[in-house]
């Protein structure tokens, strides 16, 4: 309508043109019949000659029919441009009416589309709501009944997936991807290969990682836990998986060769074990001072055998001296003579990690270059120390006279007279204290990196690193029969069975915390570890731990 507009308007600017063409025309010839007029007027003057007259005669009589036909096409231009503007006029005023009618509809429409959409939103934010919700009702039910937490996290594909693990299997592409994270809470695998039978599985955990998902993600979801380690309560986190899934990688992060306490400053690839430290260390900053303190022990279990990795020679070198692991009067899990050390900040406990790390035991196998032979254990005590008037540190008087009531027990002069650790145990003045005026409780936070629980036959170790690797698997073994004992309720529990399930005993029964992250490789190469790995924590996530016994620990914290 618009465009016809504009051939209307040029259309009048054309018979404008002619128009003006005519009257121009007609201006020249009334001045040619007046310059006429005076040369006949002259020649009447000069001569009154017949010829004149007549030629005078023929000239009005054809400029007065010029002048006539002139004027009848000025009249009918005239009126055909009238015409033709009120035909556009009404066109002008009909397209103007149809756009208003579309404006109208296309506000209705806007109108509808905003209401959509706030309708959206608080649907969208009802969602969220009622998914926290959900989560947190779910998080509550499982503290409540005991469970473990069961994470899974996918790690991407790395180069070394393109090489093929047997000689049989060459025509399969192991690189091609059978494992995926469905979504945040499942792992879908799904495989089809030649002379096998197909995959096509689900796998329910608290939490599933894709591969695209950073460490900040991960420790997102572990760091409440730490809450928990203040509320008097042992938490233990330990990554499960095969060699090169990823383990070590999420609970250190990439610097493990490196130095770890530089690597604090830039700490956006930090594992677990770092940032939990960070974080313990930033949740005890809030707490009244002089209120805490924090020991680190660093072990390994390597061939069924403990290791010391803090202890030290008489020349001050650290080097891995073997203890043993017993359980006590109260039940407890204990290793005697185990080099403790006390660190007041994130940073020196990460230069004791480093130092450790550098006496783990690791060996090439075919899966992983540098793949871990032993299971690192590194524990961080934490110590509470209270008084008589312990309850004017806390806003919540109940909360001060229960803790009151269940902090009825000591541990009289066990800091400073045991000579084993005097050596390595800093004799701070609130531990000196402590032992005659105070009460303690003490928590423990493990952080458990295993070893990698691949078959033989994918390792293609051989020798001392066969040894080994039936060391790795037995232990790990020996932890589902603990889990399966616990989950069917019986009587007895194998903890002894093996010394890692001995040595992390307070943190697996209970009413200790326990987080299993399974690492899994994604690609066809491993999808027997991987299945093996998800059917260990889907057995995991079984466990009920049963009826909550007395609580040995008070709770720190308002609210919980």
């Amino acid at each position: 309508k618009e465009e016809r507009i504009v051939v209307l308007e040029t259309e009048n600017a054309f018979l404008h043109l002619k128009l003006a063409e005519y009257q121009g025309l007609a201006g020249r010839s009334t001045n040619e019949i007046l310059q006429l007029y005076a040369a006949h007027d002259q020649q009447m003057k000069f001569q009154r000659s017949s010829v004149l007259t007549q030629l005078h005669g023929a000239i009005e009589k054809r400029l007065k029919q010029d002048l006539k036909s002139l004027h009848s096409f000025a009249l009918e231009l005239s009126k055909d441009f009238q015409r033709q503007s009120k035909t556009c006029l009404y066109q002008v005023v009909a397209a103007v009416q149809g756009i208003q009618l579309q404006n109208e509809a296309m506000q209705m429409f806007q109108i509808k589309a905003f209401d959509l959409e706030q309708s959206l939103q608080e649907v969208t934010e009802r969602y969220k709501k009622e998914k926290q919700k959900r989560k947190a009702l779910h998080n509550s039910l499982i503290e409540l009944r005991g469970n473990i937490r069961v994470h899974c996290r996918i790690r991407p594909l790395l180069p070394f997936d393109d090489a093929a693990g047997h000689s049989q299997d060459r025509q399969i592409n192991f690189s091609e991807k059978v494992a995926y994270a469905a979504d945040d809470e499942t792992v879908l695998v799904k495989s089809s290969r030649p002379g096998h039978a197909s995959v096509n599985k689900t796998f329910q955990f608290e939490r599933v990682y894709n591969d695209l998902e950073s460490q900040d993600a991960v420790f997102a979801d572990v760091s409440p836990l730490l809450t928990s380690l203040l509320d008097g309560y042992n938490v233990c986190i330990m990554a499960y998986g095969q060699t090169g899934s990823g383990k070590t990688h999420t609970m250190l992060g990439p610097q493990l060769e490196g130095n770890l306490a530089l690597a604090i400053e830039e700490d956006s690839e930090l594992g677990i074990i770092p940032r939990a430290t960070q974080e313990v260390f930033r949740l005890i900053s809030e707490k009244p001072p002089g209120s805490y303190w924090v020991e680190v022990s660093v072990v390994e279990v390597y061939n069924n055998e403990i290791f010391d990795l803090l202890a030290k020679d008489s020349c001050g070198k650290v080097f891995g001296i073997k203890r043993d692991v017993v359980t006590t009067r109260e039940g407890k899990s204990d290793v005697p003579l185990l080099t403790h050390e006390t660190v007041e900040n994130a940073s020196e406990f990460l230069h004791l990690v480093n130092k450790s790390l550098q006496l783990r035991v690791t060996h090439p196998t075919l899966v992983h270059a540098h793949s871990s032979r032993s299971h690192l254990v590194v524990t961080l005590t934490i110590t509470t120390v209270f008084g008589d008037n312990f309850g004017t540190l806390w806003e919540d008087e109940q909360t001060s006279q229960r803790l009151n009531k269940e902090a009825s027990f000591t541990f009289p002069q066990k800091m400073r007279d045991n000579k084993s650790t005097s050596s390595s145990r800093a004799s701070s003045p609130v531990q000196l204290e402590a032992t005659e005026k105070m009460k303690q409780v003490k928590t423990r936070l493990q952080l458990v990196d295993l070893a990698g629980s691949e078959c033989v036959g994918m390792s293609g170790v051989t020798g001392a690193a066969l040894r080994e690797t039936s060391f790795i698997n037995r232990s790990l073994s020996a932890l589902a029969d603990v889990l399966g004992a616990i989950a069917e309720q019986r009587a007895h529990v194998p903890y002894r069975n093996s010394k890692l399930t001995h040595l992390l005993q307070d943190s697996i029964g209970g009413d200790a915390k326990l987080l299993v992250m399974l690492c899994i490789s994604p690609g066809q190469k491993y999808l027997t570890e991987s299945m093996q790995s998800l059917g260990f924590g889907t057995r995991a996530r079984q466990v009920q731990r049963g009826q909550v016994k007395k609580r040995n620990f008070p709770v720190l914290s308002k609210g919980k």
